[in-house]
């Protein structure tokens, strides 16, 4: 397990070197070389390991937050391929590197894309391979977010140029096997959402589209597409020099691997952590130095995921299963862990009112609903709530979630009816009492000054 502390710079726990962040800095192309050697390309050899099949066997799943089986999405897009005739013609299909991290409360990516560039390059090329892909993209943001996450990561200029030279350097030494284009996106948080990457690409806006037919099926140019977390992409790199029971030795049987997780908020050291899967989530808050101050609950997931109390903690494993079952979520790996001396319910007003100001305005529910959603929390946490606004709440959730071309909706709407959830004795006390003191406090979750797309 390794860890990006908040000088910037990686540093190595007890367990050793990490395997996505291997040390110090930029792992360079000769340096990358050094530590895993070329890309190990199966070059149709007959009897060749199907690089899919080691993935499958691997139980990767995406990093990107929504943790789909990553063996699943390969196949689909090489079914649309050979159903299409793209496996059998120049045109093929396409892959899409999302390393636009549009979560406030995550760091990883840009600390992945950072330190370990070619591990990332590496897993695109071979992905190419493994599904037919004649051209590949990899999408970042044009400007890093503003907003500040502690300790969170590197600083925050932007990789397009950086991501570029290490293209090049790879071009000069043959490793390319197929083009990478590097495609710097507009702000905004739903811009990194798969459609919106691919109607970019396609020469549209960088907003979601609706689906079916999903990127897979009909995505960039026209073609069967797969959009992956540059995470994932470095880990299928992995897999593909080292294999699948390698990969296993990290992790547990519910959730193999490691992962990069953003540990923010009330913590003595945070940053950017690289732990194994199934790992108990209180070890990972005494990994970044244990509270900084006394705590009262952890926002994990990100703004996708859900907050939990403390007690709720004991036993609790860092994996999709794990924290889903307890009501959260991993997502893009993010805890946040709050102070007790923090209001939630002024923490989840400011960060419900940025995800409505994110809003692509293409949605009726989104575009209607997430102002007024954002109005009624503002007024829960600040104002005097009753029985008529709690209702309110409950009509617009109903009115928002699983209606938008994505699920930006979905994420404020969760976020806010979990916290009038777990933070019922808040919201009486409100009601009952006016806002409490604790709304003052400095806001804990970050909400960045985003340029919409």
């Amino acid at each position: 397990m390794g860890q990006q502390g908040p000088d910037g710079t990686t540093r190595q726990d007890q367990h050793g070197q990490g395997r996505l962040l291997p040390g110090d800095g930029t792992v360079d192309l000769a340096a990358h070389l050094d530590l895993h050697g070329p890309p190990p390309f199966s070059d149709g050899r007959p009897g060749a390991v199907s690089l899919i099949d080691q993935v499958d066997k691997a139980g990767l799943t995406g990093r990107g937050g929504a943790g789909f089986p990553t063996g699943r999405k390969l196949r689909a897009v090489v079914e649309a391929g050979r159903r299409g005739g793209a496996m059998h013609s120049q045109v093929g299909t396409v892959v899409v590197a999302n390393g636009a991290e549009s979560e406030p409360a995550s760091r990883k990516d840009r600390q992945l894309l950072s330190q370990s560039p070619h591990l990332v390059l590496d897993g695109m090329v071979l992905a190419a391979e493994a599904v037919g892909a004649t051209r590949t993209y990899l999408c970042v943001h044009a400007a890093a977010p503003g907003g500040a996450v502690q300790g969170g990561g590197p600083p925050r200029e932007a990789l397009g140029g950086p991501l570029r030279e290490a293209v090049v350097s790879r071009e000069r030494s043959g490793l390319n096997r197929v083009p990478i284009q590097v495609v710097e996106i507009p702000g905004g948080y739903v811009s990194s959402q798969e459609t919106a990457l691919v109607n970019l690409i396609n020469g549209g806006r960088a907003v979601p589209t609706f689906v079916p037919p999903r990127p897979a099926v009909r995505g960039a140019h026209k073609r069967p597409t797969l959009v992956q977390n540059v995470e994932t992409l470095a880990n299928i790199a992995l897999i593909a020099r080292y294999g699948a029971d390698w990969f296993r030795q990290a992790g547990d049987a519910e959730a193999p691997g490691t992962a990069l997780v953003t540990v923010s908020g009330a913590v003595t050291s945070p940053g950017v952590y690289e732990v194994d899967l199934g790992s108990r989530v209180t070890d990972l808050i005494s990994l970044a130095g244990g509270p900084a101050a006394d705590p009262q609950a952890v926002l994990a997931g990100g703004y996708f995921g859900g907050w939990l109390p403390m007690q709720a903690l004991a036993g609790l494993r860092l994996s999709q299963p794990s924290l889903r079952r307890a009501g959260a979520s991993l997502g893009p790996g993010v805890i946040v862990l709050l102070p007790a001396a923090a209001c939630p319910l002024a923490e989840t007003a400011h960060a419900v009112a940025y995800l409505a100001g994110q809003s692509a305005g293409q949605c009726g529910p989104c575009k209607l609903g997430l102002p007024v959603l954002a109005e009624c929390m503002q007024r829960i946490a600040f104002g005097r709530p009753g029985r008529d606004l709690l209702g309110s709440v409950q009509q617009v959730f109903a009115l928002v979630a699983g209606r938008g071309a994505c699920h930006l909706p979905d994420s404020a709407a969760g976020l806010a009816a979990g916290t009038l959830a777990v933070f019922e004795a808040e919201v009486r006390r409100h009601a009952e009492q006016g806002p409490c003191p604790r709304v003052n406090h400095p806001q804990v979750l970050p909400a960045p000054d985003l340029v919409p797309a």
